[in-house]
């Protein structure tokens, strides 16, 4: 049964087919566009496949998409040229149709593969249409407008974008004294306060703002650099599968650094998107260094290229980066948990291991520590430790299927130790990947330690056949130690660009 949301407005359409009739199309168009064109669809947390929609938003998307293409079949939407979130269109450089389109610009070159992901099909590497970042501020354009006055107070102008995960208000720094709207910045000020939060309800706060600054705003650099970067860290703290989040945040990126190329800020959520999430590992690090070169006291450029020399094994490099992060904000948890994380295979497990217990007593709702202790307990055999850190992060971002693969350990682990956790988590593992709700990475590590190397390694080929986000720190991964000797791992290793341990 429809209903009507009092603070949107417009009937809302329970199901594809509702939404598909507000179209006068097939339900497989609609879903295309919600995929490919933004469409914006909600889904209901815990109800797998279900969906809504409301037709206000509806109804805006389709106004600024071009409603007569969209309703004859004619044409797929495109947004009306001069209008004020139009703008958005040329995100990532050249239109969405053009059949130029490369790897540098963002945009789907014609020969492009697609792969599943989650149960969803995306575009491999080059997937970044500007399209994309439309319909993510487009949704919510009409609402925004109606019911932003009054938001701009409360929230004071802060000094350092230090991607700390708990911080005040105050850890924000604007790179550049651009002219834009006041009442953007101070939006655009709140979604900062919340990002750095880093939980996965904060995170979709700190999104809502930070598209608001865009409506408000949209030539406002900043909140570009907004929305890449709660992109760039929704696919870690949420739910969001890496192909939907990477896509947005390097079109949202782009349009930062054409805004303003002297931010600093900019180039390094340019630099993050461009090394974790396209695999453009030179461009990557380029973008790293011309964040640092712009600006040598953004702690968040250090911290994230610190990350990155990680992934390359450069561990000397990477904790001169770290702890120059750190220096600069010395109370962001973000930066010290990734710290403890590279402290480890850096030869120092004691120290990393201490400084996570620190963190997980200190801040318990902060995702990073769980994950890493996670792997602490698992290379000491701590089992039941192991399968204690495994359940908190599940609860924590509200994940069915991770709470799942925990039960199931835990009821291996109690009827036959450790062999008997293996074989539970893999036997559920299997289950969601055949319906795509693991990713081929998480379930290489398992078979590796249930001593199963062939199994392991074809499913680090579908990895990389699937530009898997996880893939890129495969060298950090100890449950994949047994590996490290194998041809066909050194193999994809190589096709990679990263370099093998010594």
């Amino acid at each position: 049964m429809s209903a009507s949301n009092p603070s949107i407005g417009g009937k809302r359409l329970d199901s594809w087919k509702e939404i598909a009739a507000f179209f006068g199309r097939d339900e497989r168009t609609v879903s295309r566009w919600e995929k490919e064109l933004g469409l914006p669809v909600h889904r209901l947390p815990g109800a797998k496949g279900r969906v809504y929609a409301y037709t206000e938003e509806l109804s805006a998307w389709l106004e600024v998409s071009g409603n007569a293409g969209t309703r004859t079949g004619e044409t797929e939407p495109k947004p009306e040229a001069g209008s004020r979130t139009a703008t958005l269109s040329i995100v990532g450089g050249q239109t969405p149709t053009d059949e130029t389109a490369s790897a540098e610009s963002g945009e789907i070159a014609p020969g492009d593969a697609a792969v599943a992901v989650n149960g969803r099909r995306w575009k491999t590497a080059r997937l970044v249409a500007g399209a994309v970042l439309i319909a993510a501020v487009l949704g919510f354009t009409l609402f925004y407008r109606s019911h932003a006055a009054g938001n701009s107070a409360g929230t004071p102008r802060a000094k350092n974008d230090s991607g700390a995960g708990q911080a005040s208000p105050h850890d924000v720094v604007l790179a550049s004294q651009q002219s834009h709207d006041p009442e953007a910045e101070q939006l655009y000020l709140k979604g900062r306060y919340y990002w750095n939060k880093r939980t996965p309800d904060d995170l979709n706060k700190a999104l809502d703002y930070f598209m608001q600054a865009v409506v408000h705003d949209p030539n406002y650099s900043q909140a570009y650099v907004g929305l890449a970067d709660c992109y760039n860290l929704m696919r870690e703290y949420t739910l969001m599968p890496s192909s939907e989040a990477y896509p947005r945040a390097l079109a949202a990126a782009k349009k930062a650094v054409e805004l303003d190329d002297q931010s600093s800020e900019a180039h390094a959520s340019l630099a993050f998107v461009s090394f974790f999430g396209m695999w453009d590992l030179a461009t990557g690090e380029r973008e790293f260094r011309r964040a640092i070169d712009l600006n040598p006291n953004n702690a968040t450029s250090h911290h994230w290229y610190a990350n990155a020399l990680f992934a390359l094994r450069r561990l000397p490099e990477a904790l001169v980066e770290i702890d120059r992060a750190q220096a600069l904000d010395p109370a962001s948890t973000s930066i010290l948990a990734d710290k403890a994380n590279i402290l480890d295979p850096a030869g120092r497990p004691d120290e990393s291991f201490t400084l996570l217990k620190q963190l997980e007593s200190r801040e318990p709702t902060f995702r990073s520590p769980h994950g890493y202790l996670m792997g602490a307990y698992l290379q000491r055999k701590d089992y039941p430790n192991y399968l204690s850190e495994l359940r908190k992060d599940a609860l924590l971002v509200h994940d069915e299927n991770e709470l799942a693969i925990a039960t199931a350990a835990e009821k291996g682990f109690a009827e036959h130790g450790a062999r008997g956790m293996f074989e539970g988590m893999l036997l559920v593992q299997k289950k969601l990947y055949a319906q795509h709700l693991v990713s081929p990475t998480d379930l290489a590590k398992t078979c590796a330690l249930r001593g199963n190397k062939n199994e392991a390694l074809e499913y680090l080929k579908t990895a990389y056949e699937q530009r898997d986000s996880g893939l890129l720190f495969v060298e950090i991964f100890k449950e994949l130690d047994s590996l490290h000797g194998e041809p066909e791992y050194r193999d994809l290793l190589a096709r990679m660009g990263l370099p093998p341990q010594n």
